[in-house]
Parts: structure tokens; C-alpha cells; sequence
């Protein structure tokens, strides 16, 4: 008789096994499927939920008056299953709704919705049981996918049906307190997990939040990086895909009305930035919004700085520039800020004014000038300078900002901080709103002297770049002239004249009249202030529209040379009076 080899045997016993479960888990599968199913549909099932739910579908209208028996009940009480306070209630529905998101063909009315974008999109089978389970989370993934793509371009191959994109939405938002429920996130980011939140426990949305934070870290998986990018594009379209922040500011949206506006589409209302844009404004004009809320909006700013590709307007305007001048460089806000040096240049390397435009409304939606750290390649390029010449103002505060441009060419100051320090002045400075220390001392003045809007409005006849040229033409009138600045303003015009001095890049109005002269007379007047002064000496040879803005920046310098000796004079002669005294009093 033959030996019997124990490795070939385990081997033949291993294949049999698992052509068993080839034939068994489908059937599996399928029989799995249709037991949920029915859960969902069944009468009884949803029997059940009437009796220990009594009490909540009375509270909540849009549960009570739903059609029994087709399952639309237990899905509406899924919708709403934040609003539970019943005991019973609430841990039947979580039970419910992990076995509902399993499979997104058990998801109520999503399969009317989306069977035909799911076709036409190739993302997957909707035929019962041509899928295992855990698979079919690929499909919503695949959709989610889609619905990204679509905003970042131009022309649309297979547009989404707007039922289907609500849908989709939908999904994403009800599963974002619990990332177990995100089928295809949860695992592409179960290695993930274990190695950066595991001592983060599920719910609340504080897992996706985790993961958030550690996304750019080196050991963060590809899969689980691209899955966490496509949540944070969702939550873009629509800020209610983030369990935290739609908890956090649902109080705060309602108090300053940024939900009230009906003017705007649901879709437009529902955007991240739009959103960020009307809480900023309740900041900035110094209205309450709750410390949490806040907490929240900082996240998320540092988020689209950080990340390009989560602002759609970014990836489908400045595509060329990124792909010819600034790829490879995606981490940390590296991108952002390459787009950025390219949005100051000279006009032969400048971007597409679309872009540019892009670029100006992601820092007003990020407003790194409030918060300096929410830019975190400024923050890290200039942490040594903040920490030797800027150390005695509070970490945060938007002083920083100034303290390091009055410190731009001095020998505290190192190259890579003056260089992404100067990128975003550059599209501050076009903007007098993005500076909110000048904001905060002008907003009055600019209203009754330059007739403009709110913080995150515009007007046609005042464009945010006008307003700081109506500011300080009003800053040095005589009283007989009338319609002056108040004090507090016309020290910060003051400020922002002396660091616009440093770059001609930072003052919109003269680069944008001057740029021929520049390259004409002072090409090669690279160092701290040598442009204007350059300019000035060569006053009467510039074309007219230069001549008039230097002229009256000139005229401008010296009143407030003449204004700060006077200040000088006075501070000298009181000092040398109090020693005077001192002397006597001695």
C-alpha cells in the first residue's frame, strides 16, 4: 500500500471545501438577502415597530403619515432615528439599520431612484443575489464616485439623475454617525483604524474624524486615503454628510438664518462653503456662534486648505495649471499654494482668471486670515519665526499674520515663510474682508462711506478689491473735505499701507496699472521696496493710469510721515518732560 502524503491530501481536502462554499454562498447569500428583505417589508416586522415606536411616530409627522405595509415606516424611522429619545425605540431601529445598510437594495425607495444611474454607470449588479453582500456596498461606493466626478467636470457623459444625487446623498448622510454603516469606507479602513483610532469608539461620526486627521500620514493606506477623500468631496456638496458639524452648527444655522434664504436652490444651500461663508459672517460682524460649532468650521477650513481636490471649482478650473506646474505636489496644502505663487506671478506664467477667481473663493471660504493655522504649509514653514519674533501674541489670533509681514525682510524671517507668507497676502490683500483685524476697525466706515455689503456679499458697484482704495481716499480728508475715517480705521489703513509698501504684489490697484512699467523701468528692482521707489523716481515717465496711482500712494506715504514725525515729536517731548520732572521730584 502506497504512503499516504498528508500535505497533498490537506491540500485536495482544502479545495473540496472550498468548492463547497463556491456553490453553497450564493445560495447563502441569497436566502441571507431575502430573510432581510423581508424584515424590511414584512407587515409583522413592521407591526413591531409601531408597538415599541408608539409614542415617537406620534412626535414625528413625516413617520405618522406614511403608507403601512410597504416598508416606508421603519425606513422613515431610520431617517430619523436621531430624534429617538425612546429606549426601546432607538435600540430596535440601530438594529435595524445595521442590517438596512448592508446591502443598498434593502435601502427604501433607493433602488427606484438610482437602478437606472446604476446601469448606465456600470457600478454593479442589481439583480438579487448576483452579489454577495459585502459587495454591494461597492455600488454605493461606485455612485458616490460618480456624483464627485460629475461636479469636478465640464461636460457630464452620464449626468445623475437629481432623485438619484439626493439619494445618494442621503445614504451618505445617514450613515456618517456610525462609519460601519459606510460599507465600502469601513473596509477599505479596517487596517487603518486599528493603527491610528482604535481607542476611538464608533459613533458620532468621531471614527471618520479620526481617520480625517490622519489621512496624510505616510502609513495611511491608498484604499482608505481615496475613501476618505470621496466622504470629504460628499460633504462638500452637502455639509449634512458630516454627523459632527450638521450636529454641532444646526442651532447656529437656524439663529443667523442661513437656511431661510429660498432664493437658492436646496443643493447650492446645502454646500460646505456656503455654509462656512454665512457662519464666518456671524463671526466677523461679532454675533454669538457657539464655541463648538466654531470648533467644527475649523476643522473643515483647515480641511479645504489642506486638500485641494475637496473644492470641485479648484479641480475642474485650474486643471491645466496643476497638471503642467504643480503636480506631485498634493499633500499638506502643497497644491494650493503652487496654484497660489502661480496666481502672483507675472503674466507670463499668471493662471486662468477662472482659476484665479476659484483660488479668491476658497481662501474667503477658508479664511485663513482669521486663524493662520487653519494654512498648514504657512504654519510650518513659519513656526521658527513665530516662535522668536511673534512670541508674545496668543497662538491663533490674526495678529500673527501682521507680526510676520512687519517681520518679512528683517533677519528673523527665513525663505520658505516669506515665500508661502506672501502667496496668501497676496490674495488676502484682494479682499479687505480676509484681513479681519482691518474688517473688524472698518466695517462702519465701509458701509457709510463706501456703500457695502455684508461680510460674504458683493457688490458690482463696490467689489471687495475697491473698498480698501475708498478707504484710504477717505483716510486724510480734512474736516472742511468731510466724511472721514474713524480713528480705529484709519490706523489700520495705515498698517496695511506700510506692508503693501513691501510687495507692489499686495496692492491690487498698482499691480494691475502698473504691470507694463514694471517690466519697462524696474525690472531689476527685486529688493524690499525698490518697485514703488522705482516707480516714483520715474513718475513722469509712466502711462497715465500708473502715474495717478503712484502719484496718490506717494502723496499718501508722506502724510503719514508727516502724521508719525509729529506723533515722534510728541512722544519725545513728553519724555523728555517726565524726566524733567523726575530730576526735580528726585
Amino acid at each position: 500500500m502506497a504512503p499516504v502524503n498528508l500535505r497533498e491530501e490537506n491540500q485536495n481536502q482544502q479545495q473540496s471545501l472550498s468548492r463547497f462554499f463556491n456553490v453553497l454562498c450564493p445560495y447563502s447569500a441569497q436566502l441571507l438577502w431575502n430573510y432581510k428583505l423581508n424584515l424590511t417589508t414584512d407587515p409583522k416586522f413592521e407591526s413591531v415597530a409601531t408597538e415599541v415606536c408608539r409614542s415617537t411616530i406620534a412626535e414625528i409627522k413625516e413617520c405618522n403619515e406614511e403608507e403601512r405595509g410597504r416598508g416606508y415606516l421603519v425606513s422613515c424611522l431610520v431617517d430619523h432615528r436621531g430624534n429617538i429619545s425612546e429606549y426601546q425605540c432607538n435600540q430596535y431601529i440601530t438594529k435595524i439599520t445595521s442590517i438596512i445598510f448592508s446591502d443598498y437594495r434593502l435601502i427604501c425607495g433607493f433602488m427606484d431612484k438610482c437602478k437606472e444611474d446604476i446601469n448606465s454607470l456600470r457600478c454593479g449588479s442589481i439583480n438579487v443575489g448576483q452579489k454577495d453582500v459585502h459587495s454591494q456596498g461597492e455600488v454605493i461606493a461606485c455612485l458616490e464616485r460618480a456624483l464627485v466626478r460629475q461636479a469636478e467636470q465640464q461636460e457630464r457623459v452620464h449626468p445623475i439623475k437629481d432623485e438619484c444625487q439626493k439619494a445618494i446623498l442621503r445614504v451618505a448622510e445617514l450613515s456618517s454617525d456610525d462609519f460601519h454603516l459606510d460599507r465600502h469606507l469601513f473596509f477599505a479602513c479596517r487596517d487603518d483604524r486599528e493603527r491610528f483610532c482604535q481607542n476611538v469608539q464608533a459613533g458620532e461620526g468621531k471614527v471618520y474624524k479620526c481617520l480625517f486627521n490622519h489621512k496624510f500620514e505616510e502609513a495611511m493606506s491608498e484604499k482608505c486615503r481615496d475613501a476618505l477623500t470621496t466622504r470629504q468631496k460628499l460633504i462638500s456638496q452637502d455639509y449634512r454628510v458630516s454627523y459632527s458639524l450638521a450636529k454641532a452648527c444646526k442651532l447656529d444655522l437656524r439663529k443667523q438664518r442661513c437656511s431661510l434664504d429660498s432664493s437658492l436652490p436646496r443643493a447650492r444651500e446645502a454646500r460646505l462653503s456656503y455654509l462656512l461663508l454665512c457662519l464666518e459672517a456671524a463671526v466677523h460682524r461679532g454675533r454669538p456662534v457657539s464655541g463648538e460649532c466654531q470648533g467644527e468650521m475649523l476643522d473643515f477650513r483647515r480641511m479645504l486648505m489642506e486638500d485641494f481636490s475637496l473644492s470641485p471649482e479648484i479641480v475642474l478650473h485650474c486643471r491645466t495649471e496643476i497638471e503642467a506646474q504643480c503636480s506631485g505636489l498634493h499633500r499638506k496644502g502643497r497644491t494650493l499654494h503652487c496654484l497660489m505663487r502661480l496666481g502672483r506671478g507675472d503674466r507670463s506664467s499668471a493662471v486662468d482668471s477662472v482659476c484665479q477667481s476659484a483660488l479668491q473663493t476658497l481662501i474667503q471660504s477658508a479664511d485663513p486670515g482669521a486663524d493662520y493655522r487653519i494654512d498648514r504649509a504657512l504654519n510650518e514653514a513659519c513656526e521658527s519665526v513665530i516662535q522668536t519674533a511673534c512670541k508674545h501674541i496668543r497662538s491663533g489670533d490674526p495678529m500673527i499674520l501682521s507680526c510676520l509681514m512687519e517681520h518679512l525682510y528683517t533677519e528673523k524671517m527665513v525663505g520658505d515663510c516669506e515665500h508661502r507668507l506672501l502667496e496668501l497676502q497676496y490674495f488676502i490683500s484682494r479682499d479687505w474682508k480676509l484681513d479681519p483685524i482691518l474688517y473688524r476697525k472698518c466695517q462702519g466706515d465701509a458701509a457709510r462711506l463706501c456703500h457695502t455689503l455684508g461680510w460674504n456679499e458683493t457688490s458690482e458697484l463696490m467689489p471687495p478689491g475697491a473698498v480698501f482704495s475708498c478707504l484710504y481716499r477717505h483716510a486724510y480728508r480734512t474736516e472742511e473735505q468731510g466724511r472721514r475715517l474713524s480713528r480705529d480705521c484709519k490706523v489700520e489703513v495705515q498698517r496695511i499701507l506700510h506692508q503693501r509698501a513691501l510687495d507692489v504684489k499686495l496692492d491690487p490697484e498698482l499691480q494691475k496699472r502698473c504691470m507694463t512699467d514694471l517690466g519697462k523701468w524696474c525690472s531689476d528692482k527685486t529688493d524690499t521696496g525698490q518697485e514703488l521707489e522705482c516707480l516714483q523716481e520715474h513718475l513722469e515717465d509712466l502711462v497715465s493710469s500708473c502715474r495717478e496711482v503712484v502719484g496718490n500712494l506717494t502723496e499718501l506715504e508722506s502724510e503719514v510721515r508727516y502724521i508719525n514725525k509729529k506723533l515722534q515729536s510728541k512722544k519725545n517731548y513728553l519724555s523728555i518732560k517726565l524726566i524733567h520732572y523726575s530730576a526735580l521730584k528726585g
